[in-house]
């Protein structure tokens, strides 16, 4: 320190920072998601509850638990045999900004308690790394970790991300028509062939793995028993498609709605990849191939002939389905035998015990329907910013 007091500044972000004597220091805010419609997730995997704060949401929304619990029942543990034993309710209580069932336009605070949490069954792994999961990530970050089923790196931390998901579904559909449904497309190497201008809540809904062809379902069930079985998981694909939405959601250049729809998906934990459109599959064609043909709408508006756009161009939307697919890897957590090594170095074997997905695809669902909706209410509402003035 060259002086006995040191002002906390602010650095070029606007945020305020520390008071140091370094220079620049960011603020970290690793929990919070949005700008207008913005949240911020709390709570460990093992702790006292998981939950969200809701900042941005219009007043006078009509606005009751069930719906955000409907959400929250697709996400939940222990619904199959597909998914972990843990059994958790997952009620919703709703602690604010909410009143004689309208939204108050003030932060919206929703709260699950954990009531099947065993952080004793994570003891043999204290000091132990596991493969692939973030223990020692976390450590060489922050110092310090949650060991008792991995905190915040565990998917318990994304029922704050359902809860506030359910909230902006039910904004976008009130206030501008937007259906957003996502399911299974892929687990491993079993590919379900559907159409996502024609998919059903229904159909998805109709078999655990949350796949509406009839027949690749049974599949990816059986492989998935056949993975737990073995003590081991499987990754594969969530397809996840948005209808109605209005042209002229995005914010070029780095709020592209494409960069914001991947930056929320990939914050999903376990997902490794994020495709719009076609993807990664537009890199083999060629431009008259791949280009999505104009041809005049029935209500005067330009409609395209193809879709590989994927509903966004220039990184803003063009009033076509938005269609997207994050894939996921296998879960991290298995039973099977595995090289790691201790806190102190030691080289060890670890058989992991407690309580895990061999395949988070079908509760992946939800999450990802949370996050395409989280980014569109947020970037419907700024573009309410924008459009101030008589066209």
């Amino acid at each position: 320190m060259r002086g006995m007091a040191v002002a906390a500044r602010s650095c070029c972000c606007g945020a305020r920072s520390a008071p140091r004597d370094e220079g620049c220091i960011f603020a970290t805010v690793t929990s919070h998601f949005g700008h207008t419609f913005s949240i911020t997730t709390f709570g460990e995997s093992h702790g006292g509850g998981v939950g969200v704060v809701v900042d941005g949401c219009p007043p006078r929304l009509p606005l009751d638990a069930t719906e955000i619990q409907r959400d929250l029942d697709r996400r939940r543990p222990g619904q199959s045999r597909l998914t972990t034993p843990r059994q958790e309710d997952d009620r919703v209580e709703i602690l604010s900004g909410v009143f004689e069932g309208l939204t108050l336009g003030t932060p919206i605070g929703l709260l699950v308690r954990n009531q099947d949490a065993r952080p004793s069954a994570y003891e043999h792994m204290k000091d132990v790394y596991r493969p692939s999961h973030a223990d020692f990530t976390t450590e060489q970050k922050y110092g310090i970790r949650n060991w008792q089923g991995g905190g915040r790196a565990s998917a318990r931390e994304t029922v704050g991300r359902v809860a506030s998901g359910a909230i902006a579904r039910k904004l976008l559909a009130t206030a501008a028509g937007v259906e957003v449904l996502a399911w299974v497309r892929r687990v491993r190497d079993v590919e379900a062939k559907i159409d996502p201008g024609a998919v059903t809540l229904a159909a998805v809904e109709a078999n655990p793995v949350r796949c509406p062809d009839a027949a690749a379902a049974d599949e990816m069930a059986a492989i998935i028993d056949a993975a737990r079985a073995r003590g081991d998981s499987l990754g594969g694909v969530v397809e996840c498609v948005a209808r109605r939405v209005p042209a002229g959601l995005g914010e070029p250049v780095f709020d592209k709605l494409e960069a914001d729809l991947a930056r929320g998906l990939l914050s999903l934990p376990a997902s490794k990849g994020f495709e719009i459109g076609s993807g990664f599959a537009g890199a083999r064609m060629t431009g008259i191939e791949h280009n999505d043909p104009f041809v005049p709408g029935a209500d005067g508006r330009p409609r395209t002939a193809a879709n590989r756009s994927g509903g966004v161009q220039g990184g803003i939307s063009n009033g076509e389905d938005i269609v997207v697919r994050v894939a996921f890897k296998p879960t991290a957590t298995i039973s099977q035998a595995q090289q790691t090594v201790t806190r102190d170095g030691r080289a060890t074997t670890l058989e992991a015990q407690g309580r895990h997905d061999p395949c988070v695809l079908p509760r992946a669902v939800p999450m990802v329907e949370a996050m395409v909706c989280l980014v569109l209410a947020d970037h419907w509402l700024r573009q309410r910013a924008v459009d101030v003035l008589p066209r």
